[in-house]
This record gives structure tokens, C-alpha cells and sequence, in this order.
């Protein structure tokens, strides 16, 4: 009972802001840093407040007199993990009545008292996109998310105003996933065509809004679907496109060139077959490894050497989790496996950080560790592409958010699907009053 009451105090201090104002400056000492935009420092420093990153380099940086240091001595400090393709969250999107809904957005659907937010902090993601599902060719749009601990979806947002809608990108997927019967298509050539119809109508829309010039009495009737479908097209949207095959890879580059918008390609299990064309194209590639055979036909020439074969032809790669796919718990594992398959080391842990940021247009403020950006960071018990590596905390903003070290957080690390059922919680939580 003492226990519960504990855990519901520091609920109600987190929900008023109490928990969450780092007043006094954070400095991490005595690590290996790995910033990512620079090469790694050792017995390197990072200092925190407010939120930011103050300070990062070498045993000879200033640190406040009024920081509380945590010492880092033999661990590595790296920025926290960007999962660019997730289903956390517990949400969902589009439903059977059509194979297209651009204007379904995640952001209404997400339960921020999920278990898998606490699991994902232990595997060191701190920012992620949370997608809705991939079994039509557009199921709506995504939202970017902070891991911050919250009461709300405003606490985790990683842009506070939704008032504009803009919270993410939105979710395309060709492939085999949407072949049914209508009113969903049939065939690849039809999933095509319904989705350049869709472009097409998304284009007269715009002109409509063009021409109308401002003018409340000129405007169209507004339609929820075309206003999301026009931020793609004027660039403002980024496009997380689900694809697997050679051929459904080359389609989605052929719809770029025709109507001009940004994406990124996930999963593309074919990448290594159509490298120079992805290239050539200019657009990232957020990728899954898996270590297990098993899954979708579509899927079955995946290999471990994607990584590399987008590196090598100089394209911009990313990993994620498509949690539960993959698990979160488990995400420094992806970059090993590439290490494995012949990427460079570096490129690797680009994959789990700033490549990412860049697909979610954030790197301004995740992904590295440079005075300025936001202070999300990790704290790993040794090389990042060990299999006796673990993240002993996680940091985002300056606060600490995972510790490894507190049994009831670290359970959501190591315990299996038991710990995430209901009557779990009677012994670690309050979600479940």
C-alpha cells in the first residue's frame, strides 16, 4: 500500500510539472561519448540543463559548480534512439470501408499509459514515430513522439500544438498487405493507379485553394482528406512509405518523380537489388533486420547486407522496430546485425540516430550529442553492438526516464509478456486502478 501511494504521488507531481523542471545542470563524466556528429571522445563530458546540451568533450570541460555529476566511468554515453517506424501505443487507423484514409490520424488513438512506452525507454528510444497499420495503401497519419513520461498525448508530442494537425507524417504501403477484394485493390497495377488517382484529385484541390486566392466565398468545400493530401505535395508532410519488393520499391520512385513528394521507404527487404535506383532518387531508407526466418512471402528475400548496400552507393539509411515486429527492448541489436553484414560502425549507429532524425525532418534537435540539441542520451554498460550490452538509463530533455538500476523499471526490460499483462501492475503500478 505504501508502495501505491508512492508511485501515485510522483504520477500527480509528473502531471502538475514538478517531476519534470530540471533546475540544477546535469554533468556526465568519466564515459565514452559517442556524439555521432564527431568521433568518439574518451573520458568525455556532457552537460545538461534546462533541457539542452550545454556542453560536450573532453575531461577538460567546464562543468557548473552547482552540477549534480553523475559519473559514467567505463560506460558509453550516446544520443537516444530514434525508432522512425513503430506501433506503440496501443492505437490503430484506417478502417474496411475504404483502402485510403489520409484523414484517420494515430495521434486520436494513442493510450499514453501503454506498457509499451516503458518498454521502448528501456531498449534507449526516446523519440519515435508511432504509424497506424499497413494493411491499406494509405492508413493515415503518423505522430512524433517524445518518450516523455506523461498524463497526455500533449506531454509526449514532440511539436506541443496539434491544433494544426501537422503531429507527423502520414503512412503509404504497397505491396501485398491491401490485395483484397474492394473495396481495397485487387492487384499491384491497381494499387498504382488508385493511388495516382488519389495524387491527381489532391492536385485539383490545390489549384482550387490557389484560385481562390484567400477568399472565404471562393474556397472549396473543405475536405479532410485532400488538406492532408496537399501538405504532401507542398512538401510539408513527409511520406513513411511501407514497400518490400524490387518492383513495389521502384513504383513508389516513380510516383515521387511524377507528383514531387518527399518519403522515405520503409522496411524495402529488396533494397540491396535496386540500391543505385534509391540512390539515384535521393530518398532515405528505414529499414528492419530480422533475425529469424518466417513472415510475409514478399519479405522473403531480405537480407542481412541492406545496411551495407545503401551505404555503399552513399544513400541515407535508417533502422527501426516495427514494434512489436522487432522489439524495442532489443533496437542496438538492428546496427549489430548490420555491423555483421559489413557496415561500417559508424554508419551503424548513424542508423539509429541521425539518420532517423533526419527522416522525421528533427535533427535540428535529436539525434547527436552537440551543445544545443535536446538532452536525450542513453547510458550503455559497453560497446553499442555487444549482446552483453544493456542501456542502464535513459535520459530525454534532461530528465532521467529508464533506470535500470530501480527493479520496477528494469522488469520492462527483461521480463517477458507476463509483465505487461493487467494484474502485474497491482504489484508496480497505479494504471490498473
Amino acid at each position: 500500500m505504501i508502495q501505491k501511494l508512492s508511485l501515485l504521488l510522483l504520477t500527480v507531481l509528473m502531471g502538475t510539472g514538478l517531476a519534470t523542471a530540471q533546475e540544477r545542470p546535469v554533468a556526465f563524466t568519466g564515459a565514452t561519448v559517442y556524439p555521432i556528429s564527431s568521433p568518439p571522445i574518451e573520458n568525455g563530458v556532457v552537460v545538461v540543463h534546462n533541457g539542452v546540451i550545454t556542453a560536450v568533450g573532453d575531461a577538460g570541460t567546464r562543468i557548473p559548480s552547482d552540477a549534480e555529476r553523475v559519473d559514467a566511468t567505463g560506460k558509453i554515453i550516446m544520443p537516444g534512439l530514434v525508432d522512425t517506424h513503430s506501433h506503440i501505443g496501443g492505437g490503430d487507423g484506417g478502417d474496411g470501408t475504404s483502402a485510403i484514409h489520409p484523414d484517420v490520424r494515430i495521434v486520436d488513438a494513442i493510450d499514453v499509459y501503454s506498457d509499451t512506452f516503458r518498454k521502448a525507454r528501456t531498449g534507449g528510444v526516446t523519440t519515435v514515430n508511432v504509424m497506424p497499420g499497413s494493411g491499406h495503401l494509405l492508413s493515415g497519419q503518423t505522430v512524433y513522439l517524445k518518450l516523455r513520461e506523461a498524463s497526455t498525448i500533449y506531454d509526449m508530442l514532440f511539436d506541443t500544438d496539434i491544433t494544426n494537425g501537422m503531429t507527423g507524417g502520414i503512412k503509404m504501403a504497397n505491396g501485398t498487405n491491401s490485395l483484397r477484394s474492394a473495396p481495397f485493390p485487387g492487384t499491384r497495377s491497381r494499387s498504382a493507379a488508385m493511388m495516382r488517382d488519389l495524387f491527381v484529385r489532391a492536385q485539383h484541390y490545390q489549384q482550387q485553394v490557389a484560385r481562390a486566392g484567400g477568399d472565404p466565398d471562393k474556397m472549396p468545400t473543405r475536405d479532410l482528406q485532400m488538406e492532408a493530401m496537399v501538405e504532401v505535395l507542398e512538401g510539408r508532410r513527409m511520406v513513411h512509405y511501407h514497400t518490400h519488393r524490387h518492383d513495389d520499391i521502384l513504383t513508389i520512385l516513380r510516383l515521387k518523380e511524377e507528383f514531387g513528394f518527399r518519403v522515405v521507404l520503409h522496411h524495402v527487404s529488396e533494397a540491396w537489388r535496386v540500391a543505385d535506383e534509391i540512390a539515384e532518387a535521393g530518398v532515405g531508407s528505414s529499414i528492419i533486420l530480422l533475425d529469424s526466418p518466417g513472415g510475409k512471402l514478399e519479405a522473403m528475400n531480405i537480407r542481412m547486407e541492406n545496411g551495407k548496400a545503401l551505404e555503399d552507393v552513399g544513400a541515407d539509411v535508417a533502422f527501426h522496430t516495427d514494434d512489436s515486429i522487432t522489439d524495442s527492448r532489443l533496437f542496438l541489436r538492428m546496427a549489430a546485425f548490420g555491423v555483421r553484414a559489413g557496415m561500417s560502425r559508424e554508419k551503424a549507429l548513424e542508423a539509429l540516430t541521425i539518420a532517423g532524425a533526419r527522416m522525421l525532418d528533427m535533427e535540428d534537435r535529436v539525434g547527436s550529442l552537440d551543445r544545443g540539441k535536446d538532452a536525450d542520451l542513453i547510458i550503455l554498460s559497453g560497446d553499442p553492438f555487444s549482446v552483453y550490452t544493456f542501456v542502464e538509463q535513459t535520459w530525454i530533455e534532461g530528465i532521467k526516464v529508464y533506470d535500470r538500476a530501480e527493479p520496477d523499471q528494469r522488469v520492462f526490460n527483461t521480463g517477458g509478456w507476463e509483465v505487461f499483462r493487467g494484474e502485474f501492475f497491482d504489484h508496480y503500478s497505479t494504471d490498473a486502478n
